[in-house]
C-alpha cells in the first residue's frame, strides 16, 4: 500500500473540494446541471430551481416592520439641541445620546470653560459661533438650538434654566429640579412668561426595565401592592471633581437624598402612580477623617404613607453601592435589581411557581436616548411631557418635607 499522509478535518474537506470541481468540469454544461439538480434535491426541498433566470435575480421587497427599530427622523426635521455643562455625565452620556437619537441632533454647547467647550466642539462637529458661556449670549440668534439641556450643580440649575428660556429654547433640567421648590417655581413662572416648556431628565421613565414593570403594575399582574422599598446608594468620592460639589449644601441643596434618594422616591410613585400624604425621616452622617459630610447627610431613611393606606420604605446613601426597588405584590413580588444604572439593570419577577427573568425591549442605555426623543416630539409635535416641570416641583416640595421631618424629629 501506499504510505497515506496525515490529513486534518479541514485539510480533508479543501482536498474532497477540489477534487469535486475536477470531476464537475469533465462533466460538461448538462452534466453541470444534473449534479446542480441532484445536489438540490440531497440538501434542499427536493424541488427543481427554476429554469427562468429571471426568476432567480433579486427583487425589492415589500417595506419591512420597523416597530422595533423605527426610522429615524429625517436629520433637517430633527430638533437641535445645545448641552449646558460639560462635565462626567455630560460628555459621557448626555452628548453621545443626543448623537445616537432619532429625533435631536447637537447643535450647541454652553460651558463656563472655552478650551473645554471648542474641545468638546471639535470632537462634535460644533460650529465656533454655536459655543456659547453661561451668560447665553447671543443664544436668541442660533435658529439651530431648540433646546437647551441643562446638566450644572443643582443651585446653577436656575439661572442656566431661566436664561435658555428668556432666549426662546425650551429646556431639558437634570434633577432634581433646584435646590428649593422656591427656585423651581421661578423656573416654571419663567417658562409660562416665554411659553416654552420644561421637562425634567427623569431618565428612569424610558429605561425599558422600568417601563415593563409600570405597565404590569397598570395591568394588575403583581396583584395587590400594599408595600414597597427603594433604596438608593453610592459612593462619594471626595477626589472627584464631579462630586466636589455635592459636599456644598448651598450648591447641592441637600446630600444623598437630594442626589439619588430622588430616584427612590419618584420611582416609588411612578409605579404605584399615588403620590405619599404622610412621612417621617431621619438622616445620619459618620464622621470621616476628611470631613466630606460636614454639610450634608450620609444616609437618609424615609416611611411613606399613601392615601390608599398603601406603606413605602425608601432610603439613600453616600457610602455603599446599591440602587434597587421592591413592589412586594399579593400575586408576585418585583425587583428592579439594578433599578437605576446607566446600564445594565434587571427586572426579576417571583411568584409561588418559581422566579423569572422577563426579556427587556432594548439595553438600559436607552433610557437616554428615549428621553431626548421624547422631549424633541413634546416641543415639535405637541405631546405631552411624560416627566414635566410639575412633577419636579411636586418633589422637591416632597424632599423639603423629608428634612424638615428630619431635623424637627415629626
Amino acid at each position: 500500500m501506499m504510505d497515506i499522509p496525515t490529513v486534518s478535518r479541514r485539510g480533508f474537506l479543501r482536498t474532497s473540494a477540489a477534487g469535486a470541481g475536477v470531476g464537475t468540469l469533465a462533466l460538461g454544461l448538462g452534466g453541470t446541471q444534473a449534479l446542480a439538480q441532484t445536489a438540490g434535491r440531497a440538501i434542499g426541498t427536493g424541488q427543481t430551481p427554476p429554469a427562468d433566470p429571471l426568476e432567480r435575480h433579486a427583487a425589492g421587497r415589500p417595506e419591512p416592520d420597523l416597530d422595533a427599530a423605527p426610522r429615524p427622523t429625517a436629520p433637517e426635521n430633527r430638533l437641535g439641541w445645545a448641552v449646558c455643562g460639560l462635565g462626567h455625565f455630560a460628555q459621557n452620556y448626555a452628548i453621545p445620546a443626543i448623537g445616537q437619537s432619532s429625533e435631536g441632533k447637537l447643535t450647541g454647547l454652553i460651558s463656563g470653560n472655552r478650551d473645554k467647550a471648542m474641545a468638546v466642539g471639535t470632537a462634535w462637529g460644533v460650529p465656533r459661533d454655536a459655543i456659547h458661556d453661561y451668560g447665553m449670549q447671543g443664544l436668541a440668534d442660533n435658529d439651530n438650538i431648540d433646546i437647551v439641556y441643562v446638566i450644572t450643580p443643582n443651585a446653577i440649575h436656575e439661572e442656566n434654566v431661566i436664561a435658555a428660556l428668556e432666549a426662546g429654547k425650551h429646556v431639558l433640567c437634570e434633577k432634581p429640579f433646584a435646590h428649593n421648590s422656591a427656585a423651581a417655581r421661578r423656573m416654571m413662572d419663567a417658562a409660562k412668561a416665554a411659553d416654552r416648556k420644561i421637562m425634567i431628565a427623569y431618565r428612569a421613565h424610558f429605561e425599558p426595565n422600568n417601563t415593563a414593570l409600570k405597565e404590569m403594575v397598570q395591568k394588575g399582574e403583581l396583584g395587590d401592592i400594599w408595600y414597597a422599598t427603594s433604596d438608593h446608594h453610592r459612593p462619594l468620592d471626595p477626589s472627584v471633581e464631579r462630586d466636589q460639589w455635592r459636599m456644598v449644601r448651598d450648591l447641592a441643596g441637600g446630600g444623598s437624598f437630594m442626589d439619588i434618594g430622588i430616584y427612590s422616591l419618584n420611582g416609588l410613585i411612578w409605579l404605584l402612580d399615588e403620590v405619599p400624604q404622610r412621612l417621617i425621616a431621619t438622616t445620619f452622617s459618620p464622621e470621616t477623617p476628611d470631613g466630606r459630610f460636614g454639610e450634608v447627610e450620609a444616609i437618609a431613611q424615609v416611611q411613606l404613607v399613601f392615601p390608599s393606606g398603601r406603606r413605602a420604605s425608601i432610603s439613600s446613601g453616600y457610602v455603599a453601592n446599591k440602587k434597587r426597588i421592591d413592589l412586594w405584590g399579593s400575586q408576585a413580588v418585583a425587583v428592579l435589581d439594578p433599578a437605576t444604572e446607566y446600564s445594565g439593570n434587571r427586572l426579576t419577577i417571583t411568584t409561588a411557581e418559581g422566579q423569572e427573568t422577563p426579556k427587556p425591549s432594548g439595553p438600559s442605555e436607552q433610557q437616554f436616548t428615549g428621553e431626548i426623543d421624547h422631549f424633541s416630539k413634546a416641543v415639535r409635535d405637541g405631546i405631552d411631557i411624560l416627566t414635566p416641570a410639575e412633577m419636579g416641583l411636586r418633589d422637591m416640595h416632597l424632599m423639603e418635607a423629608v428634612y424638615l421631618s428630619a431635623e424637627r424629629g415629626e
